[in-house]
C-alpha cells in the first residue's frame, strides 16, 4: 500500500496552481473540468508518477472553519520534504513567500512553515 493522492483545500484553484508550480516548483499533472471547479493535481518534477497533490476547492461548508482553526493554531495542512530547509527558505523568501516559522532545528529534523496564499500553512521538512 502507498499514498497515491492527498489534498489541500484552496480558496482559488488558479491562484493555487500558480503558487504551487511557479513558486514551489511542482508540475501540473491533471487538469480536468469538474462542474464549476477542476480536478487539478500537481506532482514533484523529481517523481512525476509519484504522489499527487489535489488542489481541492474550499467550497464545502466544513472547510472554512477547519482551515481557519488549523491556521490559527499554526498547524500545517501538508508537509513537503526538501533536501535543505534553509536553502528553500532563502529561495522562497526572495520570491516573496511569507513564513510563519523560520527554519527550526529540533534534533536531527529541520522544519519551516510557509503561507501558501490560498488559506493553508505548509511545512517544509528535512530529515537525514
Amino acid at each position: 500500500m502507498r499514498i497515491h493522492l492527498t489534498n489541500v483545500f484552496v480558496d482559488d484553484q488558479e491562484k493555487a496552481l500558480r503558487f504551487y508550480t511557479e513558486v514551489l516548483g511542482f508540475v501540473k499533472k491533471h487538469d480536468v473540468p469538474a462542474g464549476e471547479d477542476r480536478w487539478l493535481t500537481v506532482v514533484s518534477p523529481e517523481d512525476p508518477h509519484g504522489t499527487e497533490l489535489l488542489l481541492e476547492p474550499s467550497g464545502h461548508p466544513a472547510v472554512r472553519p477547519y482551515k481557519t482553526a488549523l491556521v490559527e493554531d499554526g498547524i500545517p495542512a501538508a508537509s513537503f520534504a526538501v533536501d535543505d530547509v534553509r536553502a528553500e527558505f532563502d529561495r522562497l523568501r526572495r520570491l516573496g513567500v511569507r513564513f510563519t516559522q523560520e527554519p527550526l532545528e529540533t534534533g536531527s529534523v529541520t522544519t519551516a512553515v510557509l503561507d501558501d496564499t490560498c488559506g493553508n500553512l505548509i511545512q517544509l521538512v528535512h530529515t537525514p
